[in-house]
């Protein structure tokens, strides 16, 4: 992870701290958000820890040293709560402000912050993330909303606190047709990034099923076609749950962490042979490496036309593809 350049830092910093003080000095005005919104637009999300605590430091800081008024009448004026208290040192304050803000959320940095708070170690702020999650998905933009669950599904497994409610309340989300179609186009269009991690974590949900087909024929990075195509062949997906440990000497107190899988059946099927005849001509190896493997699975089903499958793999530039095209033809010739 690159440490931020200083000239953003400050720009954040001025930012936080402008904020703070026109909510210090004007408390019952809700202030103008736009300058700090534009510059945590360009952030990357990758750094979203780095910049959560460097953001509730200066806004706490300035809330602190802010001067109150000296007259106040009928008691203390109640505290208005905006998106920075989302990140409040104080988890009463987290869960009220969850309670309280609506959408559309100002950009994907501040939606992201509503995701992690599903990993808040207080159970009420989880439960009021939880809630709010869906009436902001359907009020704000498409693309801000991907931005902050690429993120979130990337890395979801590691949050010890998560429950599975939590994740339900992402895959809900997910199933919006306006969040699962530029999901979609994020996956298909992504040239970097672990898009294969992301799409496993997000055909939890069916509502990525019936473009399953389009991003194995049109995604950019090769193993994400790889990992379509695997589901189009064996009619299920199959993704990461988390990990478990598993004791392997227990006199010695030796054991290792071991990958737990879920999976389900696709709703969207497609003929084996035209899943085999897209894959055989794909650009990429590490595609056609997937569909030598699954001919050689259905060697004795295919009849005539597995000879000439076997045929062009064992052709093949690459010598992983032609390796599996030789041995479907000795299969072949076995078979005899």
């Amino acid at each position: 992870m690159m440490k931020p350049s200083e000239e953003l830092e400050k720009q954040v910093k001025h930012a936080v701290r402008m904020f703070a003080i026109s909510i210090a000095t004007n408390r019952k005005v809700v202030s103008d958000m736009t300058p700090l919104v534009e510059v945590t637009s360009q952030l990357s999300l990758s750094n979203l820890d780095y910049w959560e605590r460097l953001i509730r430091g200066e806004f706490a800081e300035v809330m602190r040293s802010s001067p109150h008024p000296r007259w106040k009448f009928w008691g203390n004026s109640p505290q208005i709560l905006t998106w920075l208290d989302l990140i409040s040192w104080d988890g009463y304050t987290r869960e009220r402000t969850l309670r309280t803000i609506s959408g559309p959320v100002p950009n994907s940095f501040f939606f992201a912050l509503v995701l992690r708070r599903l990993n808040d170690w207080v159970p009420q702020v989880r439960e009021a993330a939880r809630e709010k999650i869906l009436s902001l998905v359907n009020e704000s933009d498409p693309a801000s909303v991907v931005e902050a669950l690429c993120l979130t599904l990337s890395h979801w497994n590691s949050w010890g606190r998560m429950e599975q409610s939590d994740k339900q309340a992402i895959l809900d989300s997910i199933s919006n047709p306006r969040i699962a179609l530029s999901l979609q186009s994020k996956i298909v269009s992504s040239s970097s990034g672990p898009m294969v991690t992301l799409m496993s974590q997000a055909i939890r949900t069916s509502a990525l099923d019936d473009s399953i087909h389009d991003i194995a024929r049109r995604a950019v990075q090769p193993s994400v076609r790889a990992k379509a195509y695997r589901g189009l062949f064996e009619g299920r997906v199959v993704w990461l749950e988390g990990r478990k440990w598993e004791w392997t000497d227990k006199r010695y107190c030796e054991g290792k962490f071991v990958p737990v899988l879920g999976e389900r059946q696709l709703t969207f099927r497609l003929p084996f042979m035209e899943v085999l005849h897209r894959s055989s001509e794909d650009r990429s190896s590490i595609v056609r490496r997937v569909a030598a493997e699954f001919l050689i699975k259905n060697l004795n089903s295919l009849g005539t036309d597995a000879a000439m499958f076997a045929e062009r793999f064992a052709n093949d530039k690459s010598g992983t593809v032609s390796e599996r095209g030789r041995f479907a033809i000795s299969q072949l010739g076995a078979g005899k």
